[in-house]
């Protein structure tokens, strides 16, 4: 039987991380119960990018080792976790968190804060969601420029800013493992919130980049939309890294599952 975490679901291993087997509705429901508690975390979301990083560098496996939810953004996790014979109730992604928090925060009276993409696009961010959740509290955003992270002062900068604010829930959408080495670094001088590692989901909820149709999302093709979009920035990391790492995963999980079924009679 898997473990089980504080939240009550059970504990996955899938590609080497852990995979916490929650709904979307769930970690809402527990993001926001730990909030009331005063108590702050860190939701990462694996991919197959994610895994395959963490595979091949143990430093980068370090920085998030001590998050406090791991759910699977990639449907590829998805699959293995039914080859595996202990399915995953769902997809659950960044850029659908950064929806469904910032509506539970409005609702709560709770405050967000947007850490990321190009310049001006928290700002934009910000505005759709207020729009959309009238009532939302967003105490800031920040778009660092690129290799801020490279210097004490521009890190320094980043995380003065973040401090200040004082949120209760904060969407960084620096990119992996960029975004959770930050979040590993100033968590501690806010306990009391929580930090989700989100990619492009500030961008989307923007406007300023386009998500893949809902077809795309639900059949596991979201890769293929966005390599459409960005070739030359992704060709290599989806087709020459990401799509071998994945079919491996799914063999070993599906071997894994035969040999389990052949056990002693």
């Amino acid at each position: 039987m898997a473990p089980r975490t504080t939240t009550g679901a059970p504990r996955l291993t899938i590609g080497g991380l852990p995979v916490d087997a929650l709904t979307e509705e769930e970690v809402v429901g527990h993001v926001v119960a730990a909030l009331r508690r005063g108590e702050g975390g860190h939701v990462v979301t694996p991919n197959v990018d994610i895994c395959r990083a963490c595979a091949r560098d143990p430093e980068v496996r370090a920085i998030i080792a001590g998050a406090d939810l791991f759910v699977p953004d990639g449907m590829p996790l998805v699959w293995a976790s039914r080859l595996l014979g202990t399915p995953v109730p769902a997809r659950v992604t960044g850029a659908d968190l950064i929806w469904s928090l910032s509506e539970a925060a409005a609702a709560g009276g709770r405050s967000i804060y947007l850490l990321g993409g190009p310049p001006g696009v928290p700002c934009k961010a910000a505005q759709v969601l207020r729009a959309r959740f009238p009532g939302l509290r967003v105490a800031g955003g920040s778009a660092p420029p690129y290799g801020f992270e490279k210097t004490a002062e521009g890190f320094a900068a980043v995380r003065e800013s973040l401090v200040a604010a004082d949120p209760d829930i904060v969407f960084v959408g620096l990119g992996f493992p960029k975004q959770d080495r930050l979040i590993s670094m100033v968590r501690r001088d806010l306990p009391g919130a929580w930090f989700v590692g989100c990619g492009s989901a500030i961008s989307f909820a923007a406007g300023t980049a386009r998500r893949a149709p809902e077809w795309m999302q639900r059949s596991g093709l979201e890769w293929l939309f966005r390599l459409a979009s960005e070739p030359g920035r992704l060709a290599r990391r989806y087709l020459v890294d990401d799509l071998p790492f994945a079919l491996r995963l799914l063999v070993v999980c599906l071997v894994k599952r035969l040999l389990r079924g052949r056990g002693p009679s």
